[in-house]
Protein backbone atom coordinates (compact mmCIF):
# COMPACT_ATOMS: atom_id res chain seq x y z
CA UNK A 1 0.00 0.00 0.00
CA UNK A 2 1.32 3.21 -1.13
CA UNK A 3 1.23 6.21 1.41
CA UNK A 4 1.49 9.86 0.66
CA UNK A 5 1.75 12.49 2.99
CA UNK A 6 1.53 16.40 2.42
CA UNK A 7 3.04 18.73 4.58
CA UNK A 8 3.66 22.52 3.90
CA UNK A 9 0.14 24.45 4.42
CA UNK A 10 -1.03 27.10 6.51
CA UNK A 11 -1.93 30.78 6.06
CA UNK A 12 -0.24 33.93 3.67
CA UNK A 13 -1.66 36.77 2.45
CA UNK A 14 -2.90 37.60 -0.91
CA UNK A 15 -0.01 37.73 -3.14
CA UNK A 16 1.87 35.84 -1.46
CA UNK A 17 3.48 32.09 -2.07
CA UNK A 18 3.45 28.78 -0.25
CA UNK A 19 5.14 25.86 -0.94
CA UNK A 20 3.73 22.52 -0.34
CA UNK A 21 5.35 18.95 -0.21
CA UNK A 22 4.88 15.62 -0.90
CA UNK A 23 6.21 12.22 -0.15
CA UNK A 24 5.76 8.91 -1.33
CA UNK A 25 6.25 5.58 0.84
CA UNK A 26 7.51 4.30 -2.45
CA UNK A 27 8.52 4.82 -6.04
CA UNK A 28 5.37 5.48 -8.35
CA UNK A 29 4.65 6.31 -11.56
CA UNK A 30 2.21 9.95 -11.40
CA UNK A 31 1.13 12.06 -8.52
CA UNK A 32 -0.70 14.94 -8.84
CA UNK A 33 -2.36 18.21 -6.80
CA UNK A 34 -5.73 18.47 -6.26
CA UNK A 35 -7.86 20.58 -3.63
CA UNK A 36 -11.59 20.95 -2.65
CA UNK A 37 -13.19 23.24 -0.34
CA UNK A 38 -16.42 22.18 1.14
CA UNK A 39 -19.46 21.55 -0.72
CA UNK A 40 -17.28 21.57 -3.95
CA UNK A 41 -15.79 19.70 -6.29
CA UNK A 42 -12.67 18.31 -6.26
CA UNK A 43 -10.11 20.24 -8.72
CA UNK A 44 -7.18 19.65 -10.34
CA UNK A 45 -3.80 22.03 -9.73
CA UNK A 46 -0.83 19.88 -11.32
CA UNK A 47 0.34 16.55 -11.96
CA UNK A 48 3.83 15.45 -12.96
CA UNK A 49 5.18 12.11 -14.62
CA UNK A 50 7.93 11.21 -12.44
CA UNK A 51 10.16 9.46 -14.82
CA UNK A 52 10.82 12.34 -16.86
CA UNK A 53 9.31 15.50 -14.88
CA UNK A 54 6.52 15.87 -17.50
CA UNK A 55 3.80 18.36 -15.98
CA UNK A 56 0.71 19.58 -16.61
CA UNK A 57 -1.21 22.38 -15.39
CA UNK A 58 -4.74 23.37 -14.58
CA UNK A 59 -5.85 26.54 -16.37
CA UNK A 60 -6.45 28.08 -13.26
CA UNK A 61 -2.75 28.05 -11.42
CA UNK A 62 -1.02 27.90 -14.99
CA UNK A 63 2.04 30.81 -14.46
CA UNK A 64 1.75 31.04 -10.81
CA UNK A 65 2.08 27.50 -9.69
CA UNK A 66 4.97 25.02 -10.39
CA UNK A 67 5.62 21.25 -9.38
CA UNK A 68 8.44 19.79 -9.12
CA UNK A 69 10.34 16.75 -7.48
CA UNK A 70 13.40 15.81 -6.32
CA UNK A 71 16.54 13.69 -7.25
CA UNK A 72 15.02 10.34 -5.42
CA UNK A 73 11.68 10.80 -7.14
CA UNK A 74 9.68 9.89 -4.16
CA UNK A 75 8.63 13.53 -3.14
CA UNK A 76 7.33 16.42 -5.26
CA UNK A 77 6.60 20.06 -4.45
CA UNK A 78 3.88 22.35 -5.37
CA UNK A 79 5.65 25.75 -5.34
CA UNK A 80 2.33 28.60 -5.41
CA UNK A 81 2.90 32.51 -6.40
CA UNK A 82 0.69 35.47 -6.71
CA UNK A 83 -1.73 33.52 -4.40
CA UNK A 84 -5.16 35.04 -4.48
CA UNK A 85 -8.48 34.18 -2.00
CA UNK A 86 -9.69 31.81 -4.68
CA UNK A 87 -6.60 29.40 -3.69
CA UNK A 88 -8.11 28.55 -0.66
CA UNK A 89 -8.70 24.98 -0.03
CA UNK A 90 -8.11 21.92 1.35
CA UNK A 91 -4.94 20.71 -1.32
CA UNK A 92 -4.04 16.99 -1.56
CA UNK A 93 -1.45 15.02 -3.33
CA UNK A 94 -2.49 11.86 -5.27
CA UNK A 95 -0.90 9.02 -6.94
CA UNK A 96 -0.72 6.27 -9.17
CA UNK A 97 0.62 3.72 -11.19
CA UNK A 98 1.07 3.14 -15.30
CA UNK A 99 0.49 5.39 -17.99
CA UNK A 100 -2.15 8.14 -18.61
CA UNK A 101 -3.00 10.78 -20.85
CA UNK A 102 -2.88 14.22 -20.51
CA UNK A 103 -6.47 14.50 -19.86
CA UNK A 104 -6.27 11.38 -17.37
CA UNK A 105 -3.52 13.25 -15.67
CA UNK A 106 -5.67 15.84 -14.51
CA UNK A 107 -8.65 13.61 -13.42
CA UNK A 108 -8.88 12.36 -9.60
CA UNK A 109 -11.13 9.11 -10.96
CA UNK A 110 -7.62 8.20 -12.26
CA UNK A 111 -5.47 8.29 -9.01
CA UNK A 112 -5.47 5.32 -6.24
CA UNK A 113 -3.21 6.77 -3.39
CA UNK A 114 -3.70 9.94 -1.25
CA UNK A 115 -2.86 12.31 0.96
CA UNK A 116 -4.59 13.22 4.12
CA UNK A 117 -4.70 16.82 2.65
CA UNK A 118 -3.24 20.24 3.68
CA UNK A 119 -5.32 23.22 4.42
CA UNK A 120 -4.46 26.22 2.33
CA UNK A 121 -5.96 29.73 3.40
CA UNK A 122 -5.23 32.99 1.51
CA UNK A 123 -6.47 36.29 2.92
CA UNK A 124 -7.11 39.44 1.33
Amino acid sequence: QVQLAESGGGSVQAGGTMRLSCVASTIISNMAWFRQNPGKKREAVAAMRLRNGWTIYADSVEGRFTMSQDDTKDTVYLTMNSLTPEDTAVYYCAGNLGVYTAHQMLDDREYDYWGQGTQVTVSS
